[in-house]
C-alpha cells in the first residue's frame, strides 16, 4: 500500500511539474495515451478485452463521465494549488463515499460515523479557507474532484462482477485520453514537446500502473482494516515532494485540517471493525481510490 501511494504521489509531482510547461488538457493527451497503451496491452495478455461491449454498460459509463469530472478538477486544483494541499482534500473521500452511500443506497451509518463525517469536511473546510485570505478559487476544484471521485467509487461498487476490472481501466484510461484532446483547444492548443517532457509523462503513466498493480496485492491479500490505514501515507508523500521539488511548505491550517480529516477517517475505520462489518468506507481504499490517468 505504501509503495502505491508513493507511486501515486510521485505521478502527481510530475504531472504538477509538466503542468509549468503545458495546459493541463495536453497532460491529460499525453499521459492518457501512454496510460491507454499500458493499460490496454495489459487488458489484452489478460483477455479483459474479449467482452469490449461492455464499456457501453450504462455504470460503467457513469462511472467513466464521472473520472473524467474527477481528473480535469483535480488537475486543475493540482497546477494551481500545492500538492500536499491536495492530496490534504481528496483524503476526505472515504467518508464522501459513505455518506454518499447512506444517501443512495440506504446504507447503515450509525450516529458515530455521521460524526466523523462533519468532524472530516470540518478540516476540508480549514484547509480550504471559504471566505478567508487563504481560500483560492482552485480549492473548490479539488472538492469537486472529491465528489466526481465518490459518484465514480459508488458507480463501481454496482458495476456487475463479470465485467473485468482491467476492461473498465482500459475505457477510463482511453475517455481520459479523449477529453484531454477535446479540451486542449479551449486551454490553450498544442505546445511543442521535448524529449525530456515527453518522457515525464510516459514515466507518469507507467507511475500510475504500477500504483494500480501494489494496491491490488494487498487488498487481495490482507486484512482490508489493518490495510486501509496506509493510504494515508500519500500525505506525507505529497508534503515532501512538495517542499523539496516546488519549495511548498504547508502552512498551519493545512496541516491541522488534514490531521482532522486523517483522524476521522481512521476513526470512520475503526467503528466499521468494532460493528464488524465491510462497508463501503473500506472498499473505497481500492484500486478505485483516486482517478484514473492521474
Amino acid at each position: 500500500m505504501m509503495v502505491a501511494m508513493a507511486g501515486f504521489c510521485l505521478n502527481d509531482a510530475i504531472t504538477k511539474y509538466s503542468s509549468q510547461s503545458m495546459n493541463m488538457a495536453q497532460v491529460m493527451l499525453i499521459r492518457g495515451a501512454f496510460a491507454s497503451l499500458f493499460v490496454g496491452l495489459l487488458a489484452w495478455q489478460r483477455g479483459a478485452l474479449a467482452r469490449s461491449g461492455s464499456m457501453l454498460q450504462p455504470l460503467v459509463a457513469l462511472r467513466v463521465i464521472s473520472e473524467a469530472g474527477a481528473t480535469v478538477s483535480f488537475l486543475v486544483a493540482l497546477a494551481h494549488l500545492p500538492i500536499a494541499n491536495v492530496s490534504a482534500v481528496l483524503q476526505a473521500l472515504p467518508l464522501a463515499v459513505t455518506m454518499g452511500a447512506a444517501l443512495v443506497f440506504g446504507e447503515a451509518v450509525g450516529w458515530r460515523r455521521w460524526l466523523a463525517i462533519a468532524i472530516g469536511f470540518a478540516g476540508v473546510l480549514i484547509i480550504v479557507r471559504p471566505g478567508f485570505e487563504g481560500f483560492s478559487i482552485y480549492s473548490l476544484a479539488a472538492l469537486a474532484s472529491v465528489a466526481c471521485c465518490a459518484v465514480r467509487d459508488l458507480a463501481t461498487k454496482r458495476i456487475p462482477e463479470a465485467i473485468p476490472t482491467l476492461l473498465v481501466s482500459t475505457a477510463t484510461a482511453l475517455a481520459m485520453t479523449i477529453v484531454g484532446a477535446a479540451l486542449l483547444p479551449a486551454m490553450g492548443g498544442w505546445t511543442p514537446m521535448t524529449r525530456d517532457s515527453t518522457a515525464l509523462l510516459a514515466l507518469a503513466a507507467v507511475l500510475v500502473v504500477i500504483g494500480y498493480q501494489f494496491i491490488i496485492m494487498p487488498m487481495r491479500a490482507g486484512d482490508i482494516s489493518f490495510i486501509a490505514p496506509f493510504r494515508y501515507t500519500a500525505l506525507i508523500w505529497s508534503i515532501l515532494l512538495g517542499l523539496f521539488i516546488f519549495a511548498d511548505i504547508p502552512d498551519p491550517p493545512m496541516i491541522v485540517g488534514a490531521t482532522i480529516i486523517i483522524g476521522s477517517g481512521l476513526y470512520a475505520l475503526y467503528r466499521e471493525r468494532v460493528v464488524g462489518r465491510r462497508k463501503i468506507v473500506a472498499e473505497s481504499t481500492g484500486p478505485t481510490m483516486v482517478p484514473d490517468g492521474i
